[in-house]
């Protein structure tokens, strides 16, 4: 894999985690929500303008127009087990900025997951 396909698959693996890390943020900022057909609307709405779920989404936009031209140049089986790496930065974020727990259980799963990428790219 050469320069530019890796700095391709890692843009879109970080635009990808950005986007959740965004909707999390943006989740968190609206609080609990239940859907009912009452509520469809103003829950909608609220979550429509919400400044981190629009980036989220726009995140997820860039990320897709990234993907597509890495997919053009990374054979599938190679490029999609890079997107894991997306569970490990989202777990050692998400520790830090919202708190959440990040047990020797978890880390043990982003431990096999690392590795397992790195044999995949080695193939």
């Amino acid at each position: 894999m050469n320069a530019i396909s890796f700095a391709l698959i890692l843009t879109g693996v970080l635009l990808n985690a950005a986007a959740q890390l965004l909707l999390k943020a943006g989740t968190n900022a609206v609080g609990h929500f239940e859907f009912h057909i009452n509520n469809i609307l103003p829950i909608g709405m609220k979550l429509a303008f919400q400044p981190f779920i629009m980036g989220g989404m726009v995140c997820y936009a860039v990320s897709l127009v990234v993907w597509i031209m890495a997919l053009s140049r990374v054979p599938v089986s190679i490029a999609y087990p890079m997107l894991s790496i997306g569970y490990a930065i989202n777990a050692f974020v998400a520790w830090q900025w919202f708190g959440e727990a990040l047990a020797a259980q978890k880390l043990l799963g982003i431990g096999v997951i690392v590795i397992g990428v790195i044999l995949v790219t080695r193939s």
